[in-house]
């Protein structure tokens, strides 16, 4: 046994266990950051891009707070996009394409010189638990090391099993075949529950060999936009930056038969894989079988990186065998000479039930053990590192003694996938989409910095600088929403420069009314504007402006919301005294420990009459 005692020990370091390590030793905490190798840490195990619907959210705030995501996807990646750029603020999602192997150098880097992080090559097998209170780990190698909290972040390495076609082998990943065995069967003997599931990725294929001619090219945003708020300093380096473009195919008919044929050599319809799989990222058999109207498919070939000529090709996820992977990726248009590079495979993983954690991600069984990543049911970087952030940051405020960190539905989209996990749990691997959010409008990716970053600052992960250009930021849109309704444009319908609707004779009307109007644009306005500002800036002023109405309805909706969240249930409650709750309500409540009313009004099953009575009785009882 070792004599110093960790205030805290990540166990695991991809997306999550990186962001739980660097947030922890940043607020000043011992920290242990455990890994199976040292070489995978922060790699990316499927697709080489961060980002996306929903996901981009996710990474945005966890920039505003002080994560790591961010700053690496900006220093590695290789194409940046907006999503969804035609539609509404409310859904604009960034994505990028990062170089696969820089991504993971930049986070052993960073994990490497990180002051209070120590990084450790080694396998945890067991928990040292005492009194339903975390201890320590011990290791293969025997160590026993011990630490006031620990965070578990194994992603599929829990137990995992690699399948392609018929044939089986434990792993976490195809070039990485060892596994935690162990950790899986000492938190089941720890009284939590464990669930499997599993997901699939695709074949890489080589670039030198695909014929692009056929294909569409997909080229980045220009000028890109970076994902951190830090990349500011080096707007240079975007300006500058040659980003390399991705292709699409489609398969088709011919392409399908092969697949129909060969159903038998699928690992997942032939009943090899007993886990659920994920519903919005299927395997492609699944597919062809759920969507048999659907002539084509879309392939999105995605580069891997800067000095490789390695292609991902997104859509293409099987776990079919590889004879049968030869065939039906050869059949697709521009791929009939490709050579596979490797083939994709399925892998079933264990998971904890998510519905035994509370919204700190810290298990109700055991105190001061928190699990974040893929082990809580999710599927994504992004998902994984916003568990991370949140459970390395409330791992460190236990150490100090402080008051936990709790982002609810209405503060952010990080809120809303722990309040997803933990109270409805999840049957199935979870991905984060823009339609989970029920105030999106308010909760856009422009104003994560404005909504999150002054925690990130009081937690010591955002320095002061970067917290004042935020503050600024926030000044700067007050005060330019307050000039538009000070300052007025006469519209005549003689003039050539009058903006939106106009009237016979000429009528005055203010910036603000006209900017309301959906036809205008804030850059229309641009020459009549009494203030100067930057782009970032006007955007955030158009938007309040323009969606003020709808704002100001989601806003009187969260403060409905957050009435309910602000009634705490204590801990030691029971249920059994509350007179008038039916006795499967009873069970419920006491199974998931709802901190607040408002997390149990979301429990499926619990009715609003069991909450008035539930709020009746902690009233009584002086709550």
């Amino acid at each position: 046994m070792t004599d110093k005692i960790y205030d805290l020990i990540v166990i695991g370091a991809g997306h999550a266990g990186c962001e739980a390590a660097l947030a922890a030793a940043r607020m000043g905490c011992q920290t242990l950051l455990a890994s199976l190798h040292l070489d995978t840490i922060g790699l990316m195990s499927c697709n080489p891009a961060v980002g996306g619907i929903g996901k981009g959210q996710l990474v945005k705030e966890v920039d505003a707070l002080g994560g790591e995501m961010g700053r690496a996807v900006d220093a590695c990646g290789i194409q940046f996009k907006t999503l969804n750029a035609s539609k509404g603020p409310a859904v604009w999602s960034s994505r990028a394409q990062v170089d696969r192997k820089e991504y993971s150098l930049y986070m052993q880097d960073a994990t490497a010189k990180q002051k209070n992080l120590k990084v450790i090559e080694a396998e945890v097998v067991g928990l040292i638990v005492k009194d339903n209170r975390i201890e320590g780990v011990e290791t293969k190698q025997g160590q026993r090391i011990l630490a006031k909290t620990v965070i578990i972040t194994p992603g599929t390495f829990l137990n995992g099993l690699i399948h392609i076609g018929r044939r089986s082998f434990p792993g976490g990943r195809l070039e990485e075949q060892d596994i935690s065995r162990k950790l899986s069967p000492s938190l089941r003997n720890l009284g939590l529950k464990i669930q499997r599931f599993s997901t699939c990725t695709s074949a890489r294929l080589d670039g030198k060999t695909i014929d692009f001619s056929s294909m569409q090219i997909q080229e980045g945003d220009q000028p890109p936009k970076a994902f951190s708020l830090s990349t500011k300093k080096s707007a240079r380096r975007f300006l500058n930056l040659k980003q390399i473009p991705c292709y699409i195919t489609y398969t088709d008919e011919k392409t399908h038969q092969i697949i129909r044929r060969n159903l038998k050599h699928s690992a997942f319809l032939g009943g090899k894989i007993a886990g659920p799989s994920v519903r919005y990222c299927p395997s492609f058999e699944e597919k062809i079988i759920n969507f048999p109207h659907h002539p084509r498919h879309q392939i999105f070939l995605e580069p891997e990186g800067r000095n490789t000529d390695e292609y991902y090709p997104n859509g293409l996820f099987t776990n079919m065998s590889e004879k049968v992977q030869e065939e039906f990726i050869h059949a697709i248009p521009g791929l009939e000479d490709v050579k596979i590079n490797r083939f994709g495979y399925g892998i079933e993983h264990d998971v904890v039930e998510a519905t035994q954690l509370y919204p700190t991600l810290e298990t109700k069984r055991i105190k001061n053990l928190y699990l974040a990543g893929q082990i809580n049911g999710t599927t994504g970087y992004e998902e994984a590192a916003s568990q991370g952030l949140i459970a390395g940051i409330n791992a460190a405020l236990r150490v100090k003694g402080k008051a936990p960190f709790i982002l609810d539905r209405s503060t952010s989209y990080i809120g809303v996938l722990i309040d997803d996990l933990i109270t409805k749990g999840t049957p199935e691997p979870y991905r984060m989409f823009t339609s989970r959010v029920e105030y999106r409008l308010i909760l856009r990716e422009d104003n994560a910095d404005l909504r999150l970053r002054k925690f990130g600052y009081e937690f010591g992960l955002v320095n002061k600088k970067d917290y004042q250009v935020t503050q600024e930021k926030q000044r700067q849109i007050q005060s330019g929403i307050t000039s538009l309704k000070t300052v007025s444009q006469v519209v005549r319908r003689t003039d050539p420069n009058s903006i939106g609707e106009v009237y016979p004779g000429g009528k005055k009307i203010t910036l603000y009314q006209l900017l309301k109007r959906p036809q205008v644009k804030i850059e229309d306005l641009k020459r009549h504007l009494p203030f100067r500002a930057s782009p970032e800036v006007l955007h955030g002023i158009e938007v309040e402006v323009k969606y003020s109405g709808f704002i100001k309805r989601q806003l009187a909706e969260v403060q409905s919301f957050q009435h309910l969240e602000k009634i705490k249930i204590p801990e030691d409650i029971d249920y059994n005294a509350v007179n008038g709750l039916s006795r499967e309500i009873k069970e419920k409540l006491t199974k998931f420990k709802p901190m607040t009313l408002g997390q149990a009004n979301r429990i499926s099953g619990v009715t609003p009459t069991a909450i008035m009575i539930l709020m009746v009785y902690l009233k009584k009882r002086g709550g």
